[in-house]
């Protein structure tokens, strides 16, 4: 039997039927997803705890600005990372070093010491950006492209992620909310370990899938590159420890506002590059409007959900009776309740495109989005009135919280896979690569934002809480009518295909 650096054989079902080396993606992701969602849980409340509670003691508004500054830069360094991969090492090494520095970095944040605090945030960050889009990737690489168990496969893998977000919820919250903060860092980082160990032992499993780089470089052009990334990490050096120093002073706020401009800016650049210069024909152009629809539901969408694990999570902690019995239970376990939610959930909505498909109801990819969007914003319609009980002075339960996060799911599940499909289909398939990347940007550029918003949660008062719900609500659903609006006419641009430029024909689906 031989193994393809491209494909596991068909023969291979050692895991519930499917590749043995889907095992091995499946425990490290499981593992490296316990170790980020847990820290991530914890960051804006550790920052926003009083001294006295051995946190931070930052402002809201500076501790949601670094929170979207961090969660932006784990998607915005997904671009380099999948670059170092497919031209320098090769996605099994760029997982592995990946994989070292994340624990690095929960190791770093568990040092009882405030000063470390941002070194390890950027070690986190710059390991995810390695070995999360790799990862993901490898997944692929598993199975031949006629292989009718892909789909499944990722079905699977996608498991593995929601599992590993319950653990980190779970366990990391627990441990840093009640015992705490740094031991709850301790866990993610021992939940790397796990990750790390397993998908070493288990390496063989992966056979030459990814063992090399895809496009290698020259060895003179990789040693220029190599030369740019030290650069680049020995500038990232100068600057943080300028400002540990105080010979740097960095307004979160400030920052964070810039580089959601600069990212928004890249975005407009590239998206405007490639349709300009890329040499589409008219179907390619068309398809590419159809598509900046669901860029723009995209990047408005996770800004309001990643209030999650910002203005959510401080609201949960503040402002929502959380007593069971004798028993408190920790403000992060409410996020537990959105993967809970993704894996009772995905089986219907994966029914439900298809069961519409049959039916010849076919909704354009803008107006699915236009509709996951509209559903996450109806439950910060909810928190309106759970905030405006709170502005009184009281306790609210738990299922306003729920509710919320329930909606959320559902948005999320009308948007997110809908969204990854339309970059796959509408993209010019000469750009498909460039096109993923871009969309990317969405990701960054709507978490920086949801940091942004989420810094009007001002504890010291409580009656604006309401109005900042019903604005992130508001403004979500306008957004969300707008794009479904005009996808009634990108519909027809969606069933445009090209076979070569200038040549387009039509199609009856999209």
């Amino acid at each position: 039997m031989t193994t393809s650096t491209a494909a596991t054989p068909v023969a291979d079902s050692g895991f519930f039927g499917h590749p043995k080396g889907l095992s091995t993606l499946f425990f490290t992701e499981m593992w490296e997803r316990m170790s980020y969602y847990g820290m991530r849980a914890l960051l804006v409340l550790f920052m926003t705890a009083s001294l006295q509670e051995e946190g931070l003691a930052f402002t809201v508004a500076a501790s949601t600005a670094i929170y979207g500054l961090y969660t932006g830069a784990v998607y915005f360094l997904g671009l380099p990372g999948g670059w170092i991969a497919d031209r320098l090492l090769g996605g099994q090494r760029t997982v592995w070093y990946g994989g070292i520095i994340i624990m690095c970095g929960h190791i770093v944040l568990a040092i009882p010491n405030d000063s470390t605090f941002f070194i390890g945030l950027i070690l986190v960050a710059s390991g995810t950006g390695l070995l999360k889009p790799n990862i993901s990737a490898l997944v692929g690489q598993l199975y031949s492209d006629d292989d009718v168990r892909r789909d499944g496969g990722y079905a699977l893998y996608y498991m593995g992620i929601n599992i590993g977000s319950v653990l980190g919820y779970t366990i990391c919250g627990y441990f840093g909310e009640n015992i705490g903060w740094h031991w709850g860092f301790g866990a993610a980082a021992v939940g790397m370990f796990f990750g790390l160990i397993q998908y070493r032992i288990t390496l063989g499993n992966l056979g030459g899938a990814s063992a090399a780089p895809e496009s290698p470089m020259t060895p003179a052009g990789a040693r220029k590159a190599w030369t740019v990334i030290f650069a680049v990490v020995a500038a990232v050096v100068v600057i943080t420890g300028a400002a540990l120093t105080g010979a740097l002073t960095i307004n979160p706020v400030v920052l964070a506002q810039y580089v959601a401009v600069a990212f928004t800016l890249i975005f407009f650049a590239y998206y405007g590059y490639i349709y300009f210069a890329g040499q589409l024909s008219d179907a390619e152009k068309k398809r590419m409007w159809a598509l900046f629809l669901v860029c723009v539901a995209s990047a408005c969408f996770w800004s309001g959900f990643e209030q999650a694990g910002s203005s959510l999570n401080l609201f949960g902690r503040d402002y929502t009776d959380r007593l069971v019995g004798s028993f408190e239970l920790p403000a992060s376990w409410f996020q537990n309740v959105n993967p809970m939610f993704i894996v009772i959930l995905s089986p219907f909505f994966a029914a439900l495109w298809i069961n519409l498909g049959k039916r010849m109801i076919s909704p354009s990819y803008g107006m699915k989005c236009a509709i996951g969007l509209i559903i996450m914003a109806s439950g910060f319609i909810v928190m309106f009135f759970a905030a405006q009980y709170a502005a009184q002075g009281l306790k609210v339960a738990p299922y306003w919280l729920i509710t919320t996060y329930f909606l959320h799911t559902v948005g999320e599940l009308c948007l997110s896979p809908v969204a990854l499909s339309a970059v796959s289909k509408l993209s010019p398939k000469r750009f498909a690569g460039q096109m993923m990347g871009v969309f990317v940007l969405t990701y960054s550029i709507g978490n920086i934002i949801s940091g942004l918003l989420a810094g009007n949660f001002d504890p010291n008062n409580v009656a604006e809480l309401p109005n900042l719900y019903l604005q992130i609500a508001l403004f979500s659903i306008g957004v969300g009518i707008i794009v479904a609006l005009i996808s009634l006419k990108a519909k027809a641009w969606e069933g445009l295909h090209s076979n070569k430029p200038g040549v387009a024909v039509a199609t009856d689906t999209p």
